[in-house]
């Protein structure tokens, strides 16, 4: 208490201990009541794979008719890079040229291409709907240019 008591003689330097340490805690006080008052800093933003919060690619296997022709769509595997191993019945076997499962957000959408038998360029886009658990889009018949709004169910 002498200390900070400026009528007390030999205290000068001690007095300017004490003030600088009172200013020294003000500052530290202030800093920290603004920083708690402040909005947190927002988080450096992480690469979020396309599939966060998406239905997994895996719900695409196993087999899926078309109930307006029998039609088949058999889909054994899907790889990480989204080729699917699929397999087309009308009622033969026909290979896919192409098969591939992508995202739109967290949208499933899969895409069939024939080149055989008969079926040249012909394509399927279709979108998976969870909520029907089914596939539905377009079939475009590349031999008679024409398309069909078309749905493919789970068998």
């Amino acid at each position: 208490i002498t200390a900070m008591n400026p009528d007390v003689k030999g205290t000068g330097m001690a007095n300017d201990f004490v003030r600088g340490l009172l200013v020294a805690g003000f500052t530290l006080a202030v800093s920290v009541s603004a920083l708690a008052q402040s909005p947190p800093a927002a988080p450096k933003e992480a690469a979020v794979p396309a599939a966060t919060g998406a239905i997994n690619v895996d719900v695409l296997t196993g087999t899926w008719v078309r109930p307006d022709g029998g039609y088949l769509i058999v889909i054994r595997n899907v790889g990480q890079d989204g080729r699917l191993e699929a397999m087309y019945f009308n009622p033969n076997p026909l290979p896919f040229a192409k098969a591939q499962a992508t995202r739109d957000g967290a949208t499933l959408r899969v895409a069939f291409e024939l080149r055989a038998g008969g079926y040249d360029g012909s394509t399927y886009d279709l979108t998976y709907d969870p909520s029907n658990d089914r596939l539905s889009g377009v079939y475009y018949q590349a031999v008679a240019k024409q398309k069909f709004d078309i749905y493919f169910v789970r068998k």
